[in-house]
């Protein structure tokens, strides 16, 4: 007995000739991916990733051009369309005009890969925390990805197609005594990655992945980031390491890519077993 489609449905034939056509091992052949905050650090290695496994890349950035600028010819280097497009993602009117100016320059996004975020670095401790600080943080990490995930999502929504991935952390489970607007802003994240979820099904699909600590330039810089904690965190962690953003980046692009293509608004913990959430 043949039960039909629903209204609305996508046909799963689709995505079978999505995965024919496409050239072994280049999971975003043709495809158009964003990377917010892609001029350095763990945005840049997931930038380089995509356009290896075939995607076109607009690279992201706010005030660092020149490092924007070095991502991109090394996608351009490995044969991808690389485009360098600047915004400050914590003013809704910036946000617009750049994903317009994309569309109409670049084409439409297929992948929007949210990273860009801010830790309060700076912030030690609870006890030190400024509004300053606070502001920063919950601008950038929840209204920056709000802003992103809407503006992208909707024109996904009307070409039918799309995949949204999240960057939050481990704290949505562990909470920060460091910074807890961290925390506050990534657990909002985590809601917007849920509600954009529903909102944009069956079309566009919206997850999450949620690192632990990472030995990135900016956790090296840290103040408290020493030998002692270091180590405090290695013994409590199961696997017994602390990541590289190389052990992560694998796991962004199989959330982004058609191998999750049954899944949206999850999350997908990255910590070596250190939060060891419930199911």
């Amino acid at each position: 007995m043949s039960w039909g489609r629903l209204p609305g449905e996508p046909e799963v034939g689709e995505v079978e000739r999505k995965r024919r056509e496409t050239p072994p091992g280049m999971r975003f052949w043709g495809l158009n991916a964003l990377v917010t905050g892609s001029s350095r650090g763990f945005g840049r290695l997931i930038a380089i990733a995509l356009a290896k496994e075939g995607a076109n890349v607009v690279v992201h950035y706010n005030t660092n051009r020149e490092g924007a600028e070095r991502t991109a010819e090394e996608i351009r280097a490995l044969g991808r369309r690389a485009y360098v497009a600047r915004a400050d993602i914590t003013k809704w009117s910036e946000v617009q005009e750049m994903v317009e100016k994309v569309w109409r320059e670049f084409g439409p996004i297929d992948v929007l890969i949210n990273n860009a975020g801010e830790t309060a670095a700076q912030q030690m401790s609870w006890r030190e925390m400024r509004e300053e600080w606070i502001e920063e943080t919950i601008n950038l990490d929840l209204k920056g990805t709000l802003y992103m995930t809407h503006e992208v999502g909707k024109r996904m929504y009307e070409r039918r197609t799309g995949s949204i991935v999240n960057i939050i952390s481990n704290v949505v489970v562990t909470g920060s005594p460091r910074a807890p607007q961290y925390a506050a802003a990534k657990y909002g994240v985590l809601g917007i990655t849920k509600s954009y979820a529903l909102a944009l099904a069956p079309w566009v699909r919206v997850n999450a992945v949620a690192p632990g600590y990472m030995e990135t330039e900016s956790l090296l810089k840290r103040k408290d980031w020493t030998p002692e904690r270091r180590r405090w965190v290695i013994e409590h962690t199961p696997l017994r390491r602390i990541a590289k953003p190389e052990d992560i980046v694998p796991v962004v692009l199989f959330v982004a890519s058609d191998d999750a293509i049954h899944m949206t608004g999850n999350t997908i913990f990255c910590d070596g077993g250190f939060s060891m959430p419930g199911a």
